[in-house]
């Protein structure tokens, strides 16, 4: 195994609608992840990923902004490491390399949201730093 940590150039951003297909556990559709990832990276997003060699395994969306209540920020989205490579430590390496990265970014804090009944990623979390701030809601439109 040669893990690797790396941004994904936008050019290149429908090599993780696999990894974030598998992740929404077939919720949104192919088509649709494309269209939004054709959106999301004319924005203020980026996205990471982790590779075994040259074979992308994990992926995670970033969002950056500036918060009133947090200063520059970059928002955590969509977390997700193939099943054969996880608990084996790459999860706290990914997340590690992501704080430094952001940092030589200028970025003040990092924030994620994450389940509720996502019991194992809150105690991954946890360990990482993260303390719950409050809660997200959504509503469709």
């Amino acid at each position: 195994m040669n893990i690797g940590f790396k941004i994904i150039d936008k050019k290149d951003i429908k090599s993780v609608i696999p990894l974030v297909y598998k992740l929404s556990e077939g919720k949104v559709l192919i088509d649709t992840l494309e269209q939004r990832f054709n959106n999301m990276i004319k924005e203020n997003y980026e996205c990471a990923g982790v590779f075994d060699d040259d074979k992308l395994i994990g992926v995670t969306g970033m969002w950056f902004s500036t918060r009133h209540y947090a200063g520059k920020s970059m928002e955590v989205d969509h977390v997700f490491i193939e099943d054969e490579y996880r608990n084996q430590g790459l999860g706290k390496q990914f997340m590690d390399w992501i704080t430094g990265y952001v940092q030589s970014k200028g970025v003040e804090t990092i924030e994620l949201n994450t389940y509720v009944q996502n019991n194992p990623s809150h105690k991954f979390y946890y360990n990482q730093g993260f303390n719950i701030l409050g809660y997200h809601f959504l509503k469709k439109l």
